[in-house]
């Protein structure tokens, strides 16, 4: 097993709850320091960073909307700052704004897009400069598996998520000379709060198309997430966690 020689520099966006509280935790069990990224959830991601420092890692808050260019580039000059660089980014936060594509509001697809695909966007340009400067680093996006396969009334979130997978791949050959790491993570369907909005048939369905008939477990994604970002010779891959065949 893989493990770090330090105390590493994580980044995690969405970070107070659902998925991205759960990778959060993973990397403070193991000792790393993690910036926990929120927006609206104080409370929730306070609670986070409590937990971390309780497990013996290192832990602060930073709100930042990762919509706003302006607003992630404080977040990663922050954490330079205090801790002198970053060596991983988990680009989690995302949201969902479901809707037939002939009934849909622009501003529910730009919000999602905003979100889902610019904020990562954000993230990797704004981290990336510190990254290419140490000659390391690892990004790690949280796609979906819609983004491969698409699903009816989420087609702002599907072509979100097939952006977020070309963005992985694109970045992926930009950085690599730099010995930055960029792959993406389908975790498949987590019952989270983003989880829970979907259907009972919806819900019903997905689990009926899953080989196993079950949902993923949010520890185990956060898990491989972990385990990911030490490895040294991958990158540019698309890991679907789901067990849905592709």
């Amino acid at each position: 097993m893989l493990h770090p020689i330090r105390k590493r520099v994580v980044v995690i966006t969405g970070a107070s709850r659902g998925l991205g509280k759960e990778i959060a935790l993973t990397f403070g069990r193991a000792k790393d320091r993690v910036v926990v990224n929120f927006l609206d959830r104080k409370g929730d991601a306070a609670a986070v960073s409590e937990e971390i420092s309780r497990v013996g890692g290192d832990a602060f808050l930073f709100r930042a909307d990762v919509k706003s260019a302006d607003e992630v580039y404080a977040m990663i000059a922050e954490t330079i700052s205090r801790w002198g660089g970053i060596d991983v980014v988990v680009n989690n936060a995302g949201i969902t704004k479901d809707g037939l594509l002939l009934r849909m509001p622009e501003q529910d697809w730009d919000n999602v897009f905003e979100t889902n695909l610019k904020g990562p966007f954000h993230t990797i340009r704004s981290a990336s400069e510190i990254m290419m400067k140490q000659r390391r680093g690892h990004i790690i996006n949280i796609s979906s598996i819609v983004g491969l396969q698409g699903r009816a009334g989420q087609a702002n979130y599907s072509a979100s998520k097939a952006g977020l997978i070309g963005l992985t791949k694109a970045a992926a050959k930009e950085l690599g000379r730099f010995n930055i790491k960029v792959n993406a993570v389908l975790p498949g369907y987590i019952p989270t709060d983003m989880g829970d909005k979907v259907s009972d048939v919806v819900h019903d369905r997905i689990l009926q198309d899953n080989a196993l008939n079950r949902a993923s477990d949010p520890g185990e994604v956060a898990d491989f997430i972990y385990h990911l970002s030490l490895m040294n010779n991958v990158s540019g891959q698309v890991f679907n966690l789901d067990s849905r065949v592709v």
